[in-house]
């Protein structure tokens, strides 16, 4: 037998021993949306958002929208959060599409290799570009002056420290992502004299820890790079993005980010602050802790079998729709996801099972040796920590499979 990870609080089963789902089976979400699904709870996020409000106060919060793009999502998160941040033009077009871009909430717009025509589309639109190159940077004030606008920039700083313990490392080394921080001050400079509007820096150290020590950290760390690169310019950032990096429990033996403990020390640092960034606007940049435990993946089971005392629970979805829970997402070993029968939730286990998917090859592993209640054909399969990184994550064409639908409940 092999540990899953915890399912994430706020789920529980409904009178028929059915998990419930924003108040709703799961029998009757895949009856009306069909099967597979991803399911999203909107008062889950809601908690998430109320969470972060209460431990980091006036520190404004961005939504990160790589972690889940569905548009419903989306207008839904627009209502809670205070900005939106980009990894991509086709993000934007997203978010257009939703009726979200205007002058009512900001958009940032990250990641290196944006080309001409992503910068100008956001140049057109208002949207704030993070450099991440003084090449870049060349390139977005020639085609600014071209089209005769005012460039809204940013600059991602790559730092001289990275997210300790973090899932992905993204600072204290050399990096694809943002300008060396001993250059920054003189890329703001050219902003500055280039009469763009500077509208700040960036700072992402590093994703998915659950360490509020190492948070802590990186936190202190990044206000205080921000006054230096201040002093060094001789202006204040009229924003500091401090990045993320909270992290949510997927695998057996996490524990939740004591995001009270970060909020309350950052709290601290914020009050003594050097002149230059007295009057500075601070912001988290939250995805994936905002949405992964809000969200589940449903899918049913269409065949049982036993292959040398070994039973396999095969169900319709798989490594298409869920990489991530099939390790194939940046894990080294592969550990499991939380995972449940929903239309048996609650129960006692009573018997070990591989879940796999449909798909033909050995790598469609969704849950290996596991104990579960006794599941047969047509029962339903839960997996849970799915809003996040999940279908705009995963290869959904991989040998032409069905596509899974979604819906926000």
């Amino acid at each position: 037998m092999k540990a899953m990870g915890p399912i994430p609080a706020g789920f529980a089963a409904n009178a028929d021993g059915v998990l419930a789902i924003g108040g709703r089976s799961a029998f009757e979400l895949l009856e009306s949306e069909g099967t597979p699904l991803f399911v999203y709870d909107r008062a889950g996020v809601e908690r998430q958002v109320a969470r972060f409000r209460r431990a980091f106060g006036e520190v404004g919060l961005h939504y990160a929208v790589k972690a889940n793009p569905y548009p419903p999502l989306l207008q839904h998160m627009a209502g809670l959060v205070d900005g939106f941040d980009l990894a991509s033009a086709g993000e934007l077009g997203i978010l257009d599409e939703a009726g979200l871009v205007g002058d009512d909430l900001p958009l940032s717009f990250a990641g290196p290799g944006k080309n001409d025509s992503d910068l100008a589309e956001a140049v057109l639109r208002g949207v704030c570009v993070h450099v991440e190159s003084e090449g870049e940077l060349d390139r977005l004030l020639g085609i600014a002056s071209v089209m005769e606008r005012r460039a809204r920039i940013g600059v991602r700083v790559n730092p001289p420290f990275g997210l300790k313990g973090s899932g992905m490392k993204m600072g204290g080394l050399a990096s694809q992502f943002g300008i060396d921080h001993e250059r920054v001050a003189a890329a703001v400079r050219r902003i500055i004299a280039a009469g763009a509007e500077w509208r700040g820096l960036h700072v992402y150290a590093g994703s998915q820890s659950l360490s509020a020590d190492a948070l802590i950290e990186s936190q202190r760390e990044t206000v205080a790079l921000a006054g230096q690169i201040a002093a060094e310019v001789g202006a204040s950032p009229p924003e500091v993005n401090l990045g993320g990096g909270f992290g949510i429990p997927y695998f057996a033996g996490d524990a939740p980010v004591d995001v009270d403990a970060v909020g309350a020390t950052l709290a601290m640092t914020l009050r003594s602050l050097p002149p230059l960034l007295g009057d500075t606007r601070f912001v988290i940049e939250l995805g994936r802790w905002l949405v992964g435990e809000c969200g589940v993946y449903l899918t049913r089971v269409i065949d049982r079998k036993v292959s040398r005392g070994k039973t396999f629970l095969v169900v319709d979805g798989g490594l298409h729709h869920m990489l991530a829970a099939s390790g194939n997402f940046g894990q080294l070993l592969r550990r499991n996801y939380p995972v449940a029968v929903a239309n048996r939730f609650g129960a006692e286990p009573e018997e070990e099972v591989t879940v796999v998917g449909c798909l033909c090859t050995p790598l469609d592993l969704l849950a290996d040796e596991v104990m579960l209640p006794r599941a047969e054909v047509g029962d339903v399969i839960a997996i849970f920590c799915a809003g996040a990184y999940g279908l705009t994550a995963s290869p959904q064409a991989f040998l032409s499979q069905g596509a899974a639908r979604e819906v926000l409940v």
